[in-house]
């Protein structure tokens, strides 16, 4: 299976830093799935700058979650912790959120950054490949959230308008080209879900999301991928993870915000090559 972030994996202890730094040395801190390698550690690794605790879920990669929560501690995190869950289990996405609340406290944000990304189109596409896009890229960030919302409440922690989702979807959510069925339907279920939970939650809760462009090679490709997709943008150029690093701040510290998916794609969707 090939993964655009951490997703799956065995249990194993988490990390928890040294006892001296505490939650209520800020109003509230961060779940971020899929948040040991790519997009989900440039996001905890700038929010650990900005001086916020972070809890960094993975799947396999625990040593990749390891060393991202001792980056995170040397950027500035008051508190770094790394839960590990299997996303696909509808009772791991609850323990992961419960693990978070537990070891940092009242929580203010989360961030949906796990995923996977496979071709595929209807003659290739198994019941397996449809499966897992599903259940990772959609149903996951469903009960994620749910969950969190109720340790929210549960705690009495942080409201408007710092509480607050971010799903990191797809412009393939609203564009759909073809070659990848599984993945495109379940990024824009996302967006749907995004949208309705927004007018859900709110006034309490604020959820967004980023569609990101060509700012890392997919899984399997390379360097020269993402350099010949870029040259057809309109900006000429690929963008990197911290675009989307700064595109979460900025939706975080945006209090009338709400509903909107940001695109940081360069211009992808209209490109002649969209990749």
């Amino acid at each position: 299976m090939t993964t655009s972030d951490d997703s799956a994996g065995e249990p194993v202890p988490v990390l928890v830093p040294p006892p001296d730094c505490g939650p209520a040395d800020l109003p509230g801190g961060l779940l971020i799935t899929g948040a040991a390698v790519r997009l989900g550690r440039a996001i905890a690794l700038d929010q650990s700058r900005r001086g916020r605790a972070v809890a960094i879920h993975y799947g396999q990669s625990r040593d990749e979650a390891e060393q991202t929560v001792r980056d995170c501690l040397d950027a500035g995190a008051p508190q770094a912790v790394a839960v590990q869950g299997d996303l696909r289990q509808t009772d791991d996405c609850r323990r992961v959120v419960g693990e978070a609340f537990e070891t940092l406290g009242p929580l203010s944000v989360l961030v949906n950054s796990a995923a996977i990304f496979e071709p595929g189109t209807l003659t290739t596409t198994d019941a397996s490949n449809w499966t897992r896009h599903l259940d990772i890229n959609l149903a996951a960030p469903m009960w994620l959230s749910q969950a969190f919302v109720e340790g929210v409440q549960a705690s009495g922690g942080p409201s408007a308008p710092t509480t607050q989702i971010i799903n990191i979807v797809d412009w393939r959510g609203e564009r759909h080209p073809d070659g990848h069925l599984a993945y495109t339907v379940s990024k824009a279920g996302l967006i749907a879900l995004s949208r309705l939970l927004a007018q859900e939650l709110g006034p309490d809760t604020r959820v967004n999301a980023i569609a990101p462009g060509p700012v890392l090679p997919p899984p399997g490709q390379t360097q020269d991928y993402l350099d010949r997709v870029a040259s057809s943008l309109p900006l000429r150029r690929a963008g990197s993870p911290d675009d989307i690093a700064r595109a979460a701040a900025y939706l975080i510290d945006a209090p009338f915000v709400t509903g909107d998916v940001l695109h940081v794609t360069g211009g992808q969707e209209f490109a002649r090559d969209r990749g």
